[in-house]
């Protein structure tokens, strides 16, 4: 089944999608900066500051979720010898990377009013540091290795070693005395500790920051796939 991927079968649908989803995009990122930034309430600690939870959670989460999808997908390159996982993973990357660095400043911004440092070593905020540089280390063998072979091997390493980090971040804030505060949302339980007038907008960005991706995952796959068809390959 996964040697039936054809790069020109697959542009003849991912060539129309950015349109489609750039279009949803925008939709939803309005209707989630209205109720992010004028719906919602100020929190009665952190007064407007607390707004910036609404680009900060989103982006951290989407980091982590594209991060884990590399190491699904070079796993995948392993077992089933398909160089298109390999080129989705590729694809991906971009957008985890932008919003791993979307999540670290923010959160220094976030941490000055309500910490009272821009930075603090952290094992939260480490740990999304060590992922960072995880990414930076993947996308940089894409551009320093010119064997297809060889990259894909490095980059899968990569991948997979950094996915390790996954979890430390996760509950990093329940296994060590961290600044960061616990989750507030748990999707395996109903307890959760924010209101639903601060969760509906959460989880309004954090649709539009995943559309986002999606949108820049296509541009790339796109050109990887042009790429493959310009050198005259009908097959991955």
């Amino acid at each position: 089944m996964f040697k039936s991927f054809e790069p020109n079968k697959i542009f003849a649908i991912t060539s129309k999608a950015p349109k489609y989803v750039l279009s949803l995009f925008i939709i939803v990122l309005t209707v989630g900066l209205m109720e992010a930034l004028v719906l919602s309430p100020e929190d009665y600690k952190q007064s407007d500051s607390v707004r910036i939870m609404y680009v900060h959670v989103p982006a951290a989460w989407i980091s982590l979720g594209i991060f884990s999808s590399l190491a699904f997908l070079s796993v995948g390159s392993f077992v089933f010898k398909n160089k298109n996982f390999s080129l989705i993973a590729k694809s991906l990357a971009p957008s985890g990377f932008v919003f791993n660095i979307i999540a670290l400043v923010t959160g220094s911004i976030w941490g000055k009013p309500t910490w009272g440092t821009w930075w603090a070593w952290d094992a939260r905020i480490t740990s999304m540091l060590i992922l960072a540089l995880f990414y930076g280390m993947y996308l940089l063998a894409w551009r320093i290795y010119e064997d297809k072979e060889q990259v894909i091997k490095v980059t899968s390493l990569i991948a997979i070693l950094g996915v390790v980090n996954v979890p430390i971040i996760k509950f990093s804030v329940d296994w060590w005395n961290t600044l960061h505060q616990p989750a507030s949302i748990n999707i395996l339980s109903t307890n959760t500790t924010i209101h639903s007038s601060m969760l509906i907008p959460l989880g309004i960005m954090t649709a539009a920051f995943a559309l986002f991706s999606l949108l820049i995952f296509l541009m790339k796959y796109n050109t990887e796939l042009i790429k493959v068809k310009n050198k005259g390959l009908d097959r991955l």
